[in-house]
């Protein structure tokens, strides 16, 4: 199994942001943007940031997908 952040990337869209919208706004560095670009596993205060700063969920912004 593997997290997918496909959620957050379609809700950054319907609110017209920019990852560098998105890292400024929850206080993180591009670094973090760049691994959750490559889904890559991110500290939970890494996404705890993001959904204050979004005002959503963790659903909201990530899924588990299965490997096949």
């Amino acid at each position: 199994m593997k997290i997918s952040y496909k959620k957050l990337w379609k809700l950054l869209i319907d609110r017209d942001m920019m990852k560098k919208d998105l890292a400024k706004e929850a206080g993180i560095s591009t670094a973090s943007i760049a691994k959750l670009g490559r889904n890559e596993n991110v500290n939970t205060d890494i996404l705890l940031r993001i959904c204050v700063a979004l005002k959503c969920e963790i659903s909201d912004i990530l899924e588990i997908v299965v490997d096949e």
